[in-house]
């Protein structure tokens, strides 16, 4: 099954457009469980082609939701450094092992949720941030965006030790992402990897993002910080757990 027939799964398909408004709006780790909804249906591979516009469409909703709230030295860090890992991603894809890459990111995602519940201070100070570890991490953002939309973990374990306001937090992902998935366009166009795309579905599916990507700025205004950054990293965790174990199955 191909993209071409995304009307026999339409549900599926809107949960994962839905999936990545929620994320547009302040919900970032959530916008990685598009893809493995997809891949139910359709390969993986397809299954993110598919997904890009509707990225790219519900991306400028979150630049308009929070052109206000954005920590402007992690741009300056992350932009670069995601745009460069778009470009590995590129030159390496007909020799990258997804699921090695797969299996990395998640190991080190739940290393970083496990140190912090069981060996991080509770009252520790928000760490500053710092370039050198800021283009690694924003680098490895972008090749795992590349390969399969999966940038949040590598972004999360840079970001979230900065302890940003909520909002701050959100905008920041938003910017960031929205370069890299502009990014991503050209390489995607050169690879082939588009599949056939009814565009009145995609319209629909773009329609779901964008009421997706609204109800995630109001969730977002109501939830305590708190709860944000718990749930954040609980999804870090999980979502770390399932990349891994789509690798080995």
């Amino acid at each position: 099954m191909n993209a071409a027939d995304i009307w026999s799964f339409l549900p599926l398909a809107m949960a994962g457009a839905l999936c990545v408004g929620l994320a547009k709006g302040g919900l970032p780790a959530v916008g990685m469980l598009a893809v493995p909804l997809l891949a139910f249906r359709i390969d993986p591979l397809t299954a993110a082609a598919l997904l890009l516009p509707i990225y790219l469409i519900s991306d400028w909703v979150g630049v308009w939701l929070y052109r206000h709230h954005f920590d402007l030295r992690n741009l300056k860090i992350l932009i670069p450094a995601g745009l460069c890992g778009v470009l590995v991603g590129y030159l390496l894809a007909p020799h990258l092992s997804t699921d090695g890459m797969s299996i990395a990111v998640g190991v080190i995602g739940i290393f970083h949720c496990l140190r912090h519940w069981f060996f991080t201070p509770k009252n520790a100070a928000p760490r500053p941030a710092r370039v050198v570890p800021g283009l690694f991490w924003g680098t490895m953002s972008g090749l795992t965006s590349f390969i399969s939309h999966a940038g949040a973990p590598p972004y999360q374990i840079y970001v979230l030790p900065q302890q940003l306001p909520k909002l701050v937090f959100a905008g920041t992902t938003q910017f960031v992402f929205t370069a890299v998935n502009i990014a991503k366009l050209p390489p995607y166009l050169a690879l082939g990897q588009f599949p056939e795309m009814d565009l009145k579905a995609i319209a629909l599916l773009a329609l779901t993002a964008i009421f997706g990507a609204w109800g995630g700025s109001r969730l977002i205004r109501i939830i305590p910080d708190g709860i944000f950054f718990s749930a954040i990293r609980l999804a870090l965790f999980a979502l770390s757990i399932s990349l891994i174990w789509r690798a080995v199955t």
